[in-house]
């Protein structure tokens, strides 16, 4: 054999060993195999191709002092949103978890206790989202369609998983920062400024003002989209998601 092919050999045989070294340690990290390989990341819903209607969400992990004010500033409008909730805030506030369902409103998966789930090993991240699943069932009568994950932190693993559970990965292309103090005015001109039709708006139930700046919030958008729940805001979408997290029709 010439000297080329010697050389030539020697990088196939380093390329295979490799490639099981990388096996070898994915496995071992609990890591799915597809995305230590390099495989193409899979992506949760950001927004939706829609141009009419709108899905207004509040995250629920601390708190709840404000949440029987914004479910009541919904009804009074008319509207649903969507409410992700943790287990951990539910075991807390069982009554208020039983108001928001009883007033009509969409209730999702927040996980158990709020954990980075990105990297989490598989039996882990069903746990995390089995035990809400169960505990809504238990007090509203329904289980939830849709996840989002805490600090918007997901994995290929993550995803699949709530395929395999019938969910939805959830995430959000309009972010209000509620949880950062922001006045009122701040808040209602973020929002204001970012929706646009197909946005899945980001707020959280027990912020300092965003029961504050939701009436103008609501009053303005409902200008120009409807707001529906997350799950409404799905129907009908079954095309692909494109690199930026939005669902196509």
């Amino acid at each position: 054999m010439s000297l080329f092919g010697v050389f030539k050999l020697k990088r196939v045989i380093w390329a295979m060993v490799a490639a099981v070294c990388l096996v070898t340690v994915a496995l071992g990290a609990g890591l799915p195999l597809a995305k230590a390989a390099g495989a193409t990341r899979k992506l949760p819903v950001y927004s939706v191709e829609d141009e009419t209607k709108i899905a207004i969400t509040f995250d629920a992990s601390w708190g709840a002092e404000r949440t029987k004010t914004i479910v009541d500033t919904l009804v009074r409008y008319g509207i649903k949103g969507t409410f992700f909730l943790t287990g951990i805030w539910i075991d807390q506030y069982p009554e208020e978890t039983q108001y928001i369902a009883a007033a009509g409103m969409e209730i999702g998966n927040h996980s158990q206790n709020h954990f980075n789930m990105g990297k989490m090993a598989i039996a882990e991240i069903a746990q995390e989202i089995d035990a809400v699943n169960d505990k809504l069932v238990t007090l509203t009568g329904k289980s939830p369609h849709v996840f989002r994950a805490p600090f918007g932190d997901y994995g290929n693993a993550l995803i699949e998983i709530l395929e395999d559970k019938g969910m939805r990965c959830i995430q959000w292309d309009v972010d209000s920062l509620d949880w950062k103090g922001l006045s009122a005015e701040t808040l209602e001109s973020r929002v204001l400024g970012k929706t646009q039709g197909g946005s899945i708006i980001l707020c959280h139930n027990n912020s300092e003002h965003i029961a504050e700046a939701l009436p103008t919030i609501i009053e303005e958008l409902s200008k120009k989209y409807t707001f529906v729940t997350v799950s409404e805001l799905l129907e009908g979408k079954s095309g692909t998601i494109d690199h930026t997290g939005k669902l196509h029709a």
